[in-house]
């Protein structure tokens, strides 16, 4: 490896071991094995490399979404079934120890102190958005169109957020795959009666 994917490696322990706003550049490079000079010169700043970071970490475990990576997914894509076996999958995520979600959360809540770290996420989130769609509804991401990303992909990012939100505030009662999906099929079955 070399000294960006180094930074970047050293980057993600950090993130996970100490979170956004209380890693420094020397705890990178600390852990990297780097030096200073080399954050400017790859990434121009340590936010720019922390918010980089962070979306490896959510690619990372983005890839759990689809299920055991062998079979992938099993459901209808569309369907109330893979609506329940994708938000599973992402519950699991949430749950694991370590789980890179809890920076979701600095950021919404730090992230006037991180202006460079929240900027760079913000424009991340239409990604997030296109990949939902494209696990939820089938598909590629590369094929959503950007009005379906702003409108679907939000809603899909916005549940997300919040279900982020309730699991790091209080597993006990946050919710799972079956009530998201009951709570969806009671939306439904209340707008086919207007």
């Amino acid at each position: 490896m070399g000294h960006r994917e180094d930074l970047l490696e050293g980057a993600k322990r950090c993130l996970l071991a100490k979170g956004f706003v209380r890693t420094t550049a020397r705890d990178i490079v600390k852990e990297s094995g780097t030096n200073l000079a080399s954050i400017g010169y790859h990434y121009g700043s340590k936010d720019a490399l922390l918010a980089q970071a962070y979306v490896s970490l959510v690619e990372g475990v983005g890839d759990a979404f689809e299920g055991d990576g062998s079979a992938g997914l099993t459901t209808e894509p569309g369907s109330f079934e893979r609506f329940q076996e994708v938000w599973a999958n992402v519950v699991a995520t949430v749950r694991e120890p370590g789980s890179p979600w809890r920076l979701s959360m600095e950021i919404v809540v730090m992230g006037d102190q991180l202006p460079e770290v929240r900027d760079h996420l913000a424009v991340a989130q239409r990604e997030a958005g296109r990949g939902l769609i494209a696990l939820l509804m089938g598909g590629r991401e590369e094929d959503v169109p950007d009005e379906t990303a702003d409108t679907l992909g939000m809603f899909y990012v916005t549940l997300m957020t919040g279900l982020i939100a309730q699991w790091t505030f209080d597993p006990k009662t946050a919710p799972g795959a079956e009530q998201l999906t009951e709570g969806l099929r009671q939306v439904l079955e209340a707008a086919a009666r207007k």
